[in-house]
């Protein structure tokens, strides 16, 4: 795995999913996630994982210690705080004092932060679709493979019929129902990792897509 290339995410179940889709594309990069509490942080959050952009790896993007940096972190809902248009000034007031500017010139996917002094970009990708509110959940359900829709269905009506009130709060529902969704497959785990294997999304669909351009763009191969 390679030092050189960094993606910083949230948690360890991002971690997970996103180690085992880039060894399906065959993209060199070590994803991290144990940084944002060694910077300080009671846990791993969006905030951590912002926190800690300009120190280390910013400086360790401008002295060659690493080569490409990227990120990917939840919209999370208006609401709650969240949102896109708050995520991603949130990302930009971290990255522009060191010189990083979103590009308007990018195709549509991903996010791309070019630096004034010419380093490599730095990527940046907000669930679900750098556009809307949500998760990488989110992203997940809209990026089922045609043959899950049904069990995903019937996740989601299963929730729906809890004798009580959930324990989980309404903003994680979705997160339950892609959990309990995964919990029905072949090789029933919890982790959101397993949504990766084959099969189980559809690699046709339009926002599948752009994220496996987005993480070649962002990490190419050598």
């Amino acid at each position: 795995m390679s030092q050189k290339n960094i993606l910083l995410v949230e948690g360890e179940a991002d971690r997970a999913f996103f180690e085992a889709l880039c060894k399906r594309f065959n993209v060199t990069v070590d994803v991290r996630v144990t940084t944002p509490r060694d910077a300080g942080h009671a846990k791993d959050t969006k905030q951590a994982a912002l926190a800690v952009l300009a120190t280390p790896y910013l400086s360790q993007l401008a002295d060659g210690q690493i080569e490409r940096l990227a990120v990917a972190m939840d919209a999370d809902r208006a609401d709650d705080g969240g949102g896109f248009e708050r995520t991603l000034t949130q990302l930009s007031q971290r990255l522009n004092p060191a010189g990083y500017v979103l590009r308007t010139d990018a195709e549509p996917g991903g996010l791309l932060f070019a630096h004034n002094d010419g380093l490599n970009d730095i990527g940046a990708w907000i669930m679900p679709n750098n556009a809307d509110e949500g998760a990488l959940e989110h992203w997940i359900q809209t990026n089922l493979h045609p043959d899950e829709g049904a069990l995903m269905q019937h996740a989601q009506a299963s929730i729906n019929q809890f004798p009580n009130e959930p324990k989980f709060k309404p903003i994680r529902r979705t997160k339950a129902e892609v959990a309990t969704w995964l919990a029905w497959q072949a090789e029933p785990d919890h982790g959101l990792w397993q949504a990766a294997k084959p099969g189980l999304l559809d690699e046709s669909a339009p926002q599948f897509q752009a994220l496996k351009a987005w993480l070649e763009k962002v990490f190419p191969a050598v």
